[in-house]
């Protein structure tokens, strides 16, 4: 089956070369091939990027024994087909074991990936992925010496890792350079270890910055179409004065092959989290203790804020620094320790890269005003909250009296209520028993069990208030009413409905 794939693939590229010679038969400019730094950048920095292998122990699966198991290789290596046709077409040891006879045994599994080197001393950085699990850890550097590595730390939510090893001989190593300053159409150099290949140099431009991809908390890649492929995971991502602008990371394929979509962790955020990994084996990151959300046309209409920014803080924890600052749900954050905040994205991003303890001034409008709270910030945990579920007898129902209004159906909480949808005691204001299909309520996904505890900021306890408020809402000629609205845990977050 591997021959099958990798025929085809030699012959798209055999064609693909011979399309770009007749392209470049008829004139092709030489600035389209890059600047001539590229030549000079990958000579300056080349012994700096290594090979990451790891291995791994796993049982083995399927009958024929563990000596019959075929070698795990990284797609498109060039011992994969051989050692696809010594395998999958023999038998066994001597050619004649049967499946069954032999129990399967663990088998080791091996995978390469790239990684550069930041400290003479022998520090690595790579990303986390390539070296999750392994059992164990080698750097190879660009003459093919082969070093075992221990691991200094991880951060899986930038996907970044920092290894160590002792050089057998003086190491070269490259320095971080200011992502913040790279333009679009840049040109930048990529080396790295794709389909295990070695080190093999690529270029391109900067497509876009601060690329948000939904792959993480922190979402802010450099996104090249210079080609990056398997293998090239943990490598560097080069401006043309050698330093490292980004960390190689992933790319959108259908293929698995480069489409000219990669895309690369920006030093800024790489050089923060190695720098702690160095110093603490693990990431300290900052805590604010909000929920937020993004600050819609319709929010931003409602809360009088244009244009349109900001974080809208949908919930306070209790037990956070932003509840002893005074900051509370509602509030939207246009500025943190001095930094614009566009978008929740930017408000996560730079209080996780502020230091843990440190006091800063948060900017948040309120009710049309702009206020300055002073926080202290905490340290972020990851949560591991497991919530007992107790069984209680089910009270007799009551009777439910509902009014219409928003395309909901309303009612006061009551004990029935809270029993048939599991809302905690702590949750106060008016339960939705019905969505109307046809609503903007059900556009903006309100079910039945949500509670709406505030209408235009302020608190109502039936159906009657929340009718009320849109009326008046309607008087004062205003085309939405925002709702803070919490599930059965307590959990808030605004939804602005039309009133029209």
């Amino acid at each position: 089956m591997t021959a099958a794939i990798i025929a085809p693939t030699r012959l798209r590229l055999g064609l693909a070369a011979l399309a770009v010679g007749a392209f470049s038969a008829f004139g092709t400019p030489a600035s389209a091939r890059g600047p001539d730094g590229i030549a000079d950048v990958a000579e300056k920095v080349i012994d700096a990027v290594v090979n990451i292998s790891t291995s791994q122990t796993v049982d083995a699966k399927g009958g024929g024994g563990g000596s019959n198991a075929m070698p795990q290789l990284p797609p498109g290596s060039p011992f994969e087909e051989f050692f696809d046709d010594f395998f999958k077409n023999r038998k066994g040891p001597g050619g004649g074991s049967k499946g069954g006879e032999n129990s399967p045994a663990p088998r080791k599994t091996n995978s390469l990936g790239s990684g550069f080197i930041i400290d003479t001393s022998g520090v690595v950085v790579t990303n986390n992925h390539v070296i999750a699990d392994a059992d164990e850890i080698s750097v190879i550097l660009n003459d093919g010496t082969k070093i075992k590595a221990e691991l200094v730390g991880v951060d899986k939510k930038t996907d970044l890792a920092v290894l160590k090893f002792k050089p057998p001989k003086p190491l070269v190593s490259v320095k971080f350079g200011d992502s913040d300053k790279l333009r679009l159409g840049d040109w930048v150099v990529a080396i790295g270890n794709p389909f295990s290949l070695g080190g093999t140099v690529t270029a391109g431009i900067v497509s876009a910055k601060n690329r948000d991809i939904s792959s993480g908390p922190y979402d802010s890649y450099i996104q090249t179409d210079a080609s990056i492929n398997r293998g090239n995971s943990g490598g560097p991502l080069f401006n043309l004065d050698g330093d490292v602008i980004g960390v190689n990371t992933l790319i959108i394929s259908p293929s698995g092959g480069s489409i000219g979509i990669g895309f690369a962790v920006p030093s800024k955020t790489v050089a923060g989290v190695v720098d702690q990994l160095r110093q603490f084996g693990e990431l300290r990151r900052g805590w604010l203790g909000v929920r937020i959300q993004s600050v819609t046309d319709e929010i931003a209409e409602s809360l009088n804020i244009k244009p349109p920014r900001g974080a809208l803080v949908a919930g306070v924890d209790d037990k956070g620094p932003a509840k002893p600052a005074g900051i509370e749900p509602g509030d939207v954050v246009i500025k943190f320790d001095g930094k614009d905040v566009k978008d929740p994205k930017d408000l996560s991003r730079v209080v996780a890269d502020t230091a843990v303890g440190k006091e800063v001034d948060v900017i948040i409008i309120r009710k049309g005003q702009e206020e300055t709270k002073k926080v202290t910030l905490g340290r972020l945990q990851d949560p591991d909250k497991v919530q007992a579920v107790v069984k209680t007898d089910e009270p007799a129902p009551e009777k439910t009296v509902t009014q219409k209004a928003l395309g909901l159906d309303l009612a006061a909480l009551s004990k029935d209520l809270r029993t048939r949808y599991k809302i905690k005691d702590t949750v106060k204001g008016v339960v939705v028993t019905n969505v109307d299909a046809n609503s903007d309520a059900a556009e903006k996904r309100l079910s039945a069990g949500d509670v709406i505890v505030e209408v235009a900021q302020e608190a109502v306890s039936n159906g009657a208030d929340i009718q009320k408020r849109v009326d008046q809402l309607k008087k004062d000629g205003k085309k939405s009413v925002l709702l803070l609205v919490s599930n059965a845990d307590g959990e808030l977050r605004f939804v602005a409905l039309s009133v029209q």
